[in-house]
């Protein structure tokens, strides 16, 4: 099928964890020439929201509908069983990237897919929900929530990418070469036909990592803290415009540290976690630059649509009060301390760390409001920059528009701009109304009121309801703590604002305006109701738990598992749950020479797991305690020349979650090894890495060995047996 006349080339580029006052295009302190080069000749947009999440922002931003309705409450690994829970994305949400490709696009998604549900991205598919059953021609990334950028793993398309061989290998630098290398090659072979290229960065999600020539660039920069970046943050913005003259600055939200009050080192850690993330983002926007100049080359630049958001939600706050070294122990439901991170000061951003940057930087790069990522309530969480730029079309060059937008308005505004029909019907399965308003109009005039009067918001519990020019909110749990207790949302405050008049939500009129507040109160319980958004679920941690949340898995009902060599880059959710329970890992090896080398198996990475491996004839069973311990059992003898039955038991204590137990390490049933783990990973492994047999692709399990660490012996199988879990303690 042919694209309509006229229909312009999309390219659609995401930014991940991004805060409205992080890039100097908005105010501000880290420079995005990319994004002022397309805000000078194109559209701001300052009053765009997201859902303060990952996933549920990315569902609405390539289906038009609203995250619950797309079954994207939460992010994939914090999938329940009711339907606005799910994460599987329903037939009757068709994706823009089908649609545009059945009406005569070249597509192409590049970089994060966090959208297809975890126990479906082995090799063992199915494939219908990985990009390419989402209507994208060509997919080249990773099918998680983060990932290593120093080691990550990547599929193009369905298949494994091999680790580069560049000593200098950076994923942002990778996701923009893929990105400039197939839209010259398709504009190159079908000049006739315009694209849809969806570019999803991994960051400036955590691991906040750069090289260090972008780190060094901002070293002294933040010495001056976080609070007095929030100041001169809002004065930038007040003079590009960005923000009403009368903007207040919000306090700092309730549970942040005044930087004042820290003492010289906690500055000196956090001023360098700050300057890391600098670094990193300021990378992402440069990278970003080279693709839109490759863009502008091609014939029929002027013709080019570029949507530019900076953020799929506010800056996170998952690197804890004191930040982090191990984004994992966030997820499995622990904080860190500063004394334990200063440590590591001069290998930030390096390949030794998943690191994150205190919740209060966080904060400050949401300048001018309340709160975070997460906090769906206020726009800390969901306001974030946009800038279209679209030469052929756009007269009001370096122009401001301030209409109320939401994310799922991107797909139907595509929509109308490309001339096409969003469809009833769409491969035989009846579609769901688009709940999301075009906003083309804004493109030619800057004074046209929103259409949109309405908008509901909800992220583990933290509700929000905007309604002409008000908005109602209430926070449930603040976002650096994953541990939650007891919580009752018809005793939760709300809160009221007068965003027309009060636009960083400083000025709280619940108490002036009690009538107000119950309308839009009633008004949220009305659309969540309409859009699968009820039972509320605001439990934490032991959501990520995919065992105990009965989520569907590749090893439900299954105590053995056998693997062959081959089997690499299995996920997380598709390797056996070894969290809260015994097992056994039993490998059949073959030495010819007695003096091998190489990984037997591994689950994990940087972030947690374990690694059964050999150096020199001698095996070593090491257990990663998320990144801060990780005790190693070896023998004391090389293995004997010919067949082995290797096997590591782990035997737990019991009596609740994350408990110690007793190493034992056997050669052909003879103990070479045992001791004790004093703990154990209670929550899951690995963020985006699990097993491998014969070889360690991704991150290593510890930094005794070069990866990828390919096993010099033979590997018959590895079987894994285990045991019962022991009795949960949810958190």
């Amino acid at each position: 099928m042919q694209a309509p006349k006229g229909a312009p080339n999309i390219l659609l580029i995401l930014i991940d964890d991004c805060g409205f006052g992080q890039y100097g295009t908005f105010g501000g302190g880290i420079p995005s020439p990319t994004m002022d080069e397309l805000a000078a000749e194109g559209l701001r947009y300052n009053h765009f929201h997201t859902t303060a999440l990952c996933s549920p922002t990315r569902a609405a931003l390539i289906t038009g509908r609203n995250h619950h309705s797309a079954s994207f409450a939460g992010i994939t690994e914090l999938a329940t069983g009711y339907d606005g829970y799910c994460c599987i994305l329903p037939r009757s949400c068709g994706t823009v990237g089908e649609v545009l490709r059945q009406n005569g696009y070249m597509t192409a998604w590049i970089g994060k897919n966090h959208n297809t549900p975890t126990w479906e991205t082995s090799k063992a598919g199915p494939f219908d929900r990985w990009a390419n059953g989402m209507g994208f021609d060509y997919f080249y990334g990773f099918n998680a929530g983060d990932m290593n950028h120093w080691d990550p793993i990547l599929f193009e398309n369905r298949d494994l990418v091999p680790k580069s061989p560049d000593p200098n290998y950076h994923l942002t630098t990778d996701i923009a070469d893929k990105a400039i290398g197939w839209v010259r090659e398709v504009s190159s072979i079908s000049p006739g036909r315009p694209y849809f290229l969806y570019v999803a960065t991994g960051a400036t999600h955590a691991p906040h990592q750069t090289p260090k020539e972008w780190i060094d660039k901002f070293k002294g920069q933040f010495d001056e803290g976080w609070d007095k970046y929030r100041e001169l943050t809002l004065e930038r913005q007040k003079k590009l415009g960005v923000v009403p003259k009368d903007t207040k600055l919000t306090v700092r939200s309730k549970g942040l540290p005044a930087w004042d009050s820290l003492n010289a080192d906690q500055k000196r850690l956090y001023s360098r976690m700050m300057e890391v993330f600098a670094g990193y983002a300021a990378q992402c926007d440069y990278e970003m630059g080279r693709l839109v100049d490759a863009v502008k080359q091609l014939p029929g630049a002027d013709n080019t649509l570029i949507i530019y958001i900076a953020g799929d939600n506010g800056a996170s706050a998952e690197g804890g009060l004191e930040g982090s070294l191990c984004e994992n122990l966030y997820f499995n439901g622990f904080s860190e301390h500063w004394q334990d991170n200063i440590k590591a000061i001069d290998e930030l951003g390096g390949p030794k760390h998943f690191n994150h940057f205190p919740a209060a930087w966080a904060h400050a790069m949401n300048t001018p409001f309340q709160w975070t990522k997460q906090v769906a309530s206020h726009f800390g969480g969901t306001r974030n920059p946009m800038i279209v730029s679209w030469p052929a079309r756009i007269k009001d060059k370096g122009g401001l528009r301030t209409q109320f937008l939401h994310t799922i308005d991107i797909v139907p505004t595509i929509y109308e701009l490309s001339g096409v029909t969003a469809p009833r019907e769409l491969n035989g399965v009846q579609q769901k109304p688009i709940e999301g308003v075009s906003f083309a109009f804004t493109l030619d005039g800057a004074a046209a009121k929103s259409n949109r009067k309405t908008q509901y918001f909800e992220l583990g519990g933290n509700r929000g309801l905007y309604h002409d020019g008000w908005m109602a909110s209430s926070p449930s749990f603040v976002p650096w703590d994953p541990n939650r207790g007891e919580w009752d949302p018809d005793k939760a405050a709300w809160e009221l604002y007068n965003i027309e008049e009060d636009f960083s939500q400083a000025n709280d009129l619940a108490q002036q305006f009690p009538e107000k507040l119950r309308q839009l109160q009633d008004m949220w319980w009305v659309e969540a109701s309409k859009y699968n958004v009820l039972p509320l679920d605001w439990r934490g941690a032991i959501r990520m738990n995919a065992e105990a949340m009965g989520r569907p898995s590749l090893t439900a009902g299954r105590n053995k598992m056998t693997y062959y060599p081959g089997t690499i880059g299995l996920p997380d959710a598709a390797s056996p749950p070894m969290c809260n329970k015994s097992w056994t890992i039993t490998a059949d090896i073959e030495l010819a020479t007695g003096n091998e080398s190489g990984m037997v198996v591994t689950h994990g990475g940087l972030e947690g797991g374990y690694g059964l491996y050999l150096k020199n004839g001698i095996p070593s069973f090491v257990y990663n305690f998320l990144s801060i311990d990780r005790p190693t059992f070896t023998a004391r003898e090389r293995l004997p020349k010919g067949k082995t039955k290797l096997a590591v038991d782990f035997a737990y204590d019991g009596g609740g979650m994350g408990k110690g137990g007793k190493i034992t390490m056997t050669a052909n049933g003879k103990t070479i090894a045992e001791g004790r783990l004093e703990r154990s990973i209670p929550i899951q492994f690995s963020l985006g890495e699990g097993l491998d047999v014969g070889t360690d692709i991704g991150s290593p399990i510890d930094f005794t060995y070069e990866l990828p660490f390919g096993f010099t012996g033979k590997i018959a199988r590895v079987e894994i047996k285990l045991g019962p879990v022991a009795s949960a303690t949810v958190k």
